[in-house]
């Protein structure tokens, strides 16, 4: 083995030389030589080994004994004596994802700069890159299932909805890591319009709590999987007490289900392509349906917006609910709420452009991603949880007003303080540096405004559509009002003509105008006849009929109708109901 330092032969005071990362003690029990015995970070000299295995002011968040806990249930921890601990890999893993564009070697001065009392070896690149090969992804994941979870208390301000934590779903898949056979073995590459991309993309799914902004679990893969296919792996961190949001991406019927089994109320959106039928209109505009076997409340509603230079905006939106009645959740109220659902955006802008500062991924391989990844996440939740203990110890102060770049950057300086705690008040240990930093640096409140969505990491020169109505630059929005979109009670007539003028409409569809709203109240007439396609065609003023037939075959599919003979339909009986606000609704 090579010395960590040697005496330079008489010539002059120790010089430093890379080091390997294993020291074996002679005579000395195994028990003595492991570092799950050594419990303290510093250790009680200022020499240990262990020194390194900090991470600042976060440490207060991620103790020692939390780490040394999750290495031995992952059998992570090393056999015998070295200079670089698995407990210290874990740490300098960590710190690595606080300081993204710095190098192995620069990222260990930061860690070890600050323990002015130790006198810590400098090892190679070579051994810490064998280091992170040890530790492996396995403890850092576990390390996150153990941090993930909400994070605000009930008081806490924009966190609840009447008595339901408000969570959100969303994906990443703007992640990019090195172009390397390893990495596109697994992720594979893009192929845009204009060419394949550069990089190969991770694609990351997270379930957010609004407000705060913390994480409840996250899942992370090829970007060939659907958003929807990686959420349905996080519906079993949701529970009856949660109303989740989520954008129109999640509008699947089997997924909207399967978050309703979970007892969870949803708010999500839909496309204006689903004109479901209309089964019973509601007195504010909105109305009941079913979308699958699910009962769901559909609101559409028109936000006009009103920036400080005068301009006007307008966006349409399309709401389904399984907040069924109209008396205590107002369809205007949902729609606000709705908004909320922005927060899981500014999570990931926090985690890709402020945390990672929009770089590449370091590592080569499929391990190596997913160990740096799920130390990404660790960060960004220590973060966020030092961020909301500040918050907290202020009564009535919103999270949004906690600055993440002021939390990183105090992360950051602390790692290179590692020794500078004294002198502090006994508020000041119950919040930190980070908590002091970020209470002393409190946001203005937020104010409403709007801009175009511009793509951070595109694939043209086009970072914006050009059609794109709204302000490229960020501007205050001085008015807004919504107006809810009143469901007709029957069904529109039918426009004059012949064929099918659907791919001629232009703006927003008339609700109700579609040939399954118009079906659906022919047949609730007389709910007990039998049915067929052409009859129904006939009825409706409708010249395709074998193209007909085939909608209603689609229909029965989705449990509109029942099939009772070859060619032969009638209403499914979950549809015969007037109204699906009972409480033996299925």
């Amino acid at each position: 083995m090579i010395s960590a330092w040697t005496a330079g032969m008489g010539m002059g005071p120790p010089v430093e030389q890379g080091i390997d990362q294993d020291l074996l003690a002679e005579e000395v029990p195994l028990t003595d030589q492991s570092a799950i015995t050594r419990p303290d970070c510093l250790g009680g000299d200022g020499g240990s080994v262990l020194a390194p295995g900090h991470l600042g002011d976060l440490t207060r968040y991620l103790p020692v004994e939390l780490v040394d806990a999750v290495l031995e249930e992952n059998r992570a921890v090393e056999r015998r004596r070295r200079l670089l601990p698995s407990r210290v890999g874990v740490y300098f893993v960590l710190a690595l994802a606080l300081f993204p564009a710095l190098g192995y070697l620069r990222v260990w001065d930061k860690l070890t700069v600050g323990l002015t009392r130790s006198r810590i070896a400098r090892p190679s690149e070579k051994a810490l890159r064998y280091l992170r090969r040890r530790v492996g992804p396995a403890p850092l994941k576990a390390l996150f299932e153990v941090l993930a979870g909400p994070l605000a208390q009930p008081t806490t301000v924009g966190v609840r909805y009447r008595r339901w934590r408000t969570v959100a779903f969303d994906g990443c898949s703007s992640l990019k890591v090195p172009d390397c056979e390893r990495n596109r073995a697994w992720l594979g590459k893009i192929q845009a319009r204009l060419g394949w991309a550069g990089y190969p993309l991770l694609r990351l799914m997270t379930l957010c709590e609004t407000g705060s902004r913390g994480l409840l679990g996250a899942v992370f893969g090829p970007t060939s999987d659907y958003e929807t296919t990686y959420a349905r792996r996080l519906l079993r961190l949701v529970n009856a007490s949660m109303l989740v949001l989520a954008d129109r991406g999640f509008d699947a019927d089997d997924f909207l289900a399967d978050t309703a089994a979970t007892g969870a109320q949803f708010v999500i959106g839909i496309t204006a392509r689903r004109r479901p039928a209309i089964l019973a209109v509601l007195p504010d505009g909105s109305y009941l349906t079913r979308l699958g076997r699910l009962k769901v409340r559909v609101i559409d509603a028109t936000i006009t917006m009103t920036t400080d230079s005068g301009q006007t905006l307008c966006e349409h939106y399309r709401i389904a609910t399984t907040l069924l009645d109209h008396r205590s959740d107002p369809a205007e109220a949902l729609v606000r709420l709705y908004h909320e659902r922005w927060e899981v955006e500014s999570a990931y802008y926090a985690l890709r452009h402020t945390l990672q500062e929009g770089l590449v991924l370091r590592s080569q391989d499929r391990a190596g991603l997913e160990q740096e990844l799920w130390a990404q996440l660790i960060v960004y939740q220590l973060l966020r949880t030092a961020m909301v203990d500040a918050v907290e110890s202020c009564p009535g102060t919103d999270p949004d007003r906690a600055s993440f770049t002021i939390a990183l950057e105090t992360a950051r300086d602390r790692i290179i303080l590692a020794d500078a705690t004294a002198g502090r008040s006994v508020h000041d240990e119950l919040v930190g540096a980070i908590g002091l930093a970020v209470l002393d640096g409190l946001l203005p409140p937020r104010r409403p405004r709007t801009s175009a969505r511009s793509v951070k990491a595109g694939r043209t020169r086009y970072p914006t559509n050009p059609a794109e109505p709204r302000p490229r630059k960020s501007r205050a929005i001085t008015g807004l009002v919504v107006k809810l979109r009143a469901a007709p009670e029957a069904p529109p007539r039918p426009s004059d003509g012949s064929g099918d003028r659907r791919k001629t409409v232009t703006g927003i569809r008339p609700m109700g105008a579609g040939n399954r709203n118009r079906a659906f109240h022919l047949m609730a007439a007389e709910p007990e006849r039998s049915w067929r396609p052409r009859e129904v065609a006939i009825a409706l003023g409708i010249h395709n009929y074998a193209s007909f037939a085939t909608q209603m075959t689609q229909w029965a599919t989705e449990g509109l109708l029942k099939k009772i003979a070859y060619g032969a339909y009638t209403l499914a009986d979950a549809w015969k109901k007037t109204t699906l606000t009972d409480p033996g609704g299925a």
